[in-house]
């Protein structure tokens, strides 16, 4: 019966969509009745309203359960992804509603129109471009196809074309940040990245046997900052295919995407409108994108700044033609640049004025951050009053933003419905019996989310066909894939139900501006070529992950807040960047290990001598330890090509045992539960089957299987433990050595304190108790000048500690002289190892300190940064280990 209500789930869902019902409405409405149905067969069939659950509960539950969910997810303060929409939203209908669009096609056209194909270019590019500040398909399309389609087929360009290129490049909004699409996608990818990460660590646990899983197996996540610079470069690669086709369909065949050539002159006035018309755009594009890329604002903030840069750019563009019209927008950008200027020269926290200098900044800062608000101020003011333009972009921002939280609320319902009739373990049973692994998977899910672009719309599939999907892909470990291509390549899919008919809503935009004489066929025979184009863009995304993944790979690793080499989820990298110096400059690094061997350490500490001499012997060892990693690896992977259809076999097989025992469980459960013997006959029966079936299936595990396993599985610790010791080696080759500069380095400071211990001498016996403890206490910080002064301050500390009774003075004076003499052999071994080993020492760990000392850095330099994010942009299977 579960499988009844929720084929009526969908067909109810289904319906309610065809027939025009309004999302927001269709999805929790289809939930609801399904719960009500289910719950009223149960009673009345078996005498429990949650008999037809198959996930337990009662129908109150699961009809409170989306909205519960909704609720704790998006009331958390860490979970302010959303907030950006209402943002994003108004800064797209402010750029519509001021006309800017109207000048960016007119301009572009005039100065692309004498290429071949011209017009069609300038569209797509205008499209880009309009796509990275407004992002409304809607808008966009409509635009153009007002201004555009006209010009171009008056020019003789084929209405298909034509009508293709402009509903293709109204839809790169949708794939070019900031998109309303990559926010709800990054969203509903942080709860889907949880559950794979949870599905992962049990698939480990169950595998292996170990409790816990390796950080660097677990899922990596995304957010909307992430999904913005992921989506950047396959933006860009659509954009540049859409212009090849253009050049290339105008090349073949002139006559339908003929040059026209601009009547006027491109003197300095041309080339001065073209520089008002495009540089703000492109200004408010680097201002968002580019505060959110340089680390500098997060997703919500630049939010805010395009939302108030949209507004300025209104307020000059509306007020066109009078004198005062570039006032605001001038004041603006003086503004900004004051702030810069201040925030650069000034310290202008306000905690920290102690000179006249300092005032001056906060005053200037005042002044800056002031005119920005008047700058703001009046464009506001400009737009409230022209054509009442504010209030129609703040009630169009209302209503959009609504209908998107509306329509997440009501996914949220029909979701958790899914789950009650298990259309989720239904979901997931089907993907993970697939033969072929991920790949099958992931073919299958693109081909049905490309399908119902055919009748959905972005936002369904986003919020509905996501949260099911995508903790099922991610979990798998034989791709391995981040949570940020993922998100992509749903998103680069999505895309293409603005052009899929019937239902693709570009189509019905253009229709309905387009000009009698451009037929319905045109429209659908136009867009096929680029919905093609949008399905090579996915192949060539799919096949080069690099493209998401370098890009917030970089930033990540690149920030000030970047993870330390340390991390273990950066060791598999920064050891084949390691491996890759070593072969190119082995000779010079062993010549500067050699040189450090031969330095006479006689004049340090016997401790101190041992740790560097065993840490120049780790050093020179660890090039022989990277060769243990190289041969260890390259075994694995030799192996590997016998084992791993073996293992994908058995573990398939495995999956299917779990599953039969997470049944059995519940099934032996419910026999102890039930009353009457007919229900005990049932389950009895249901057991000794799923007993019978779970036999069939461990017959079925080939013999060789266990040995072939432990072999492989000695031959995977072995890499593993040749990686630890090369990690164990390359940490005792380098933090020997920072520290004993760290502690020569000190020595100068140390020098100047003996007259702090010497005045304590003198002046000891005459103090009373609590001052001489003072005294004793301050002598012991003015030591803290220098690292590692124990061997002084530990004899103060038992001075002082005489204070706290009667003190016996002879032991007092005996502490701080014992004081006194560590301190002169401390100053005297430091001062003469600054001129005969400190040097050494530095030539040593610069030399080492991209390779051997990588992991001792406190953050990854550049060259290291960029090789690892390169490195981990492909995606690396991991499956083997589980």
């Amino acid at each position: 019966m579960e499988l009844f209500f929720l084929a009526l789930l969908v067909f109810l869902m289904v319906v309610a969509l065809a027939s025009g019902y309004p999302v927001a409405f269709a999805l929790p409405g289809s939930a609801i009745l399904t719960i009500l149905a289910a719950a009223l067969a149960g009673t009345i069939g078996a005498g429990d309203s949650s008999a037809y659950f198959a996930e337990g509960g009662g129908p109150g539950q699961w009809l409170s359960a989306g909205v519960t969910n909704f609720r704790g997810i998006y009331w958390e303060v860490e979970r302010d992804t959303l907030i950006a929409i209402p943002l994003f939203i108004f800064m797209g209908i402010m750029l519509q509603r001021s006309k800017i669009a109207e000048d960016l096609l007119v301009t572009m056209a005039q100065l692309f129109g004498p290429i071949p194909g011209g017009l069609g270019i300038s569209v797509v590019f205008v499209g880009a471009l309009l796509a990275a500040t407004t992002g409304i398909v809607g808008a966009t399309v409509v635009a153009m196809g007002l201004i555009s389609l006209p010009a171009m087929l008056s020019r003789n360009y084929s209405p298909a074309l034509a009508s293709g290129t402009i509903c293709a490049s109204g839809t790169l909004g949708q794939i070019i940040p900031p998109s309303i699409v990559l926010i709800i996608l990054a969203d509903q990818l942080a709860s889907a990245v949880d559950q794979a990460g949870t599905t992962r660590t049990e698939l480990y646990r169950s595998s292996t046997g170990e409790l816990t899983m390796p950080s660097e197996y677990g899922v990596v996540s995304t957010s909307a900052g992430d999904m913005f610079l992921g989506a950047f470069v396959p933006g860009l690669l659509l954009v540049a295919i859409y212009m090849l086709f253009i050049l290339g369909f105008a090349f073949l065949r002139p006559k339908y995407a003929p040059a026209v050539h601009y009547e006027g002159e491109y003197d300095a006035r041309f080339w001065g409108r073209v520089f008002v018309t495009l540089v703000p755009p492109l200004a408010l594009i680097f201002l968002v994108l580019g505060s959110i890329i340089a680390g500098i604002a997060t997703v919500n903030q630049a939010g805010a700044i395009g939302a108030a840069g949209a507004m300025i750019m209104a307020g000059y563009r509306l007020k066109q033609g009078s004198v005062l019209a570039f006032a605001p927008a001038i004041l603006a950008l003086l503004a900004m640049a004051g702030i810069v200027y201040v925030t650069s020269t000034y310290d202008t926290n306000i905690k920290n004025v102690t000179t006249a200098e300092d005032a001056f900044g906060i005053r200037m800062a005042l002044v800056a951050v002031g005119a920005l608000i008047l700058a703001l101020v009046w464009s506001g003011w400009r737009v409230f009053r022209i054509d009442d333009t504010l209030r129609g972009v703040m009630i169009d921002t209302a209503k959009t933003t609504s209908l998107v939280f509306i329509i997440l609320l009501g996914a949220a319902m029909l979701t958790s419905a899914f789950r009650a009739f298990g259309g989720e373990e239904l979901v997931k049973h089907f993907l993970n019996t697939l033969p072929g692994g991920f790949w099958t998977q992931f073919v299958i899910v693109m081909i049905v989310i490309f399908l119902l672009g055919f009748f959905l719309d972005f936002i369904e599939i986003a919020v509905v066909v996501v949260p099911i999907v995508a903790p099922i892909l991610l979990a798998d470990p034989s791709a391995n894939v981040t949570a940020v291509w993922l998100g992509v390549m749903i998103g680069l899919n999505i895309q293409t139900s603005f052009l899929t008919p019937p239902f693709g809503f570009a189509l019905f935009y253009l229709r309905g501006v387009a000009p009698a004489t451009v037929k319905t066929t045109q429209i659908y025979k136009g867009v096929v070529a680029f919905i093609v184009l949008q399905l090579v863009a996915l192949v060539i995304v799919g096949f080069n992950p690099a493209l998401v993944n370098y890009l917030p790979n970089r930033l990540s690793l690149t920030s000030e807040n970047a993870p330390p080499p340390l991390n273990p989820k950066l060791q598999y990298c920064m050891e084949n960047y390691v491996s890759e110096r070593f072969g190119e400059e082995g000779p010079v690094l062993r010549a500067a290990i050699e040189e450090a061997q031969a330095l006479d350490l006689s004049a340090l500490p016997r401790g101190l001598r041992r740790d560097l001499e065993e840490g120049f012997e780790a050093a020179a060892d660890s090039f022989a330890a990277m060769t243990a990693i190289e041969t260890a690896e390259a075994e694995v992977e030799t192996k590997a090509e016998g084992y791993r259809p073996l293992h994908v076999a058995v573990r398939a097989i495995t999956r299917q045992i779990d599953r039969i025992d997470e049944n059995l469980e519940e099934l032996v459960v419910d026999l102890r539960r039930a009353d009457d013997e007919a229900a005990q006959a049932r389950y009895s029966a249901t057991i000794a089957r799923l007993e019978e079936e779970r036999e069939v299936l461990e017959a079925q595990i080939p013999v060789e299987w266990d040995p072939a396993h432990e072999t492989f599985k000695v031959l995977t610790k072995a890499e593993t433990d040749a990686r630890r010791l090369y990690r164990r080696q390359t940490d005792n080759a380098y933090k020997p050595a920072l520290e004993a500069l760290s502690l020569i380095e000190g020595g100068t400071a140390l020098a100047g304190q003996r007259d702090v211990l010497t005045a304590l001498r003198a002046d000891i016996a005459g103090l009373d108790n609590e001052t001489a403890e003072e005294r004793i206490r301050e002598a012991e910080r003015a030591m803290d000048v220098a690292p590692d002064t124990n061997d002084i301050r530990s004899p103060l500390s038992k001075a002082r500690r005489e204070y706290r009774r009667e003190p016996d003075m002879e032991d007092v004076m005996a502490r701080i002289d014992e004081a006194i003499e560590a301190y002169d052999t401390e100053v005297a071994w430091r001062l003469a190892a600054q001129d005969d080993i400190q040097p050494g020492l530095e030539r040593y760990t610069v030399a080492l300190a991209d390779t051997i000392g990588l992991r001792q850095q406190p953050r990854l330099p550049e060259e290291q940064a960029l090789f690892v994010a390169a490195c981990s942009s492909e995606h690396r299977n991991i499956s083997l280990s589980f």
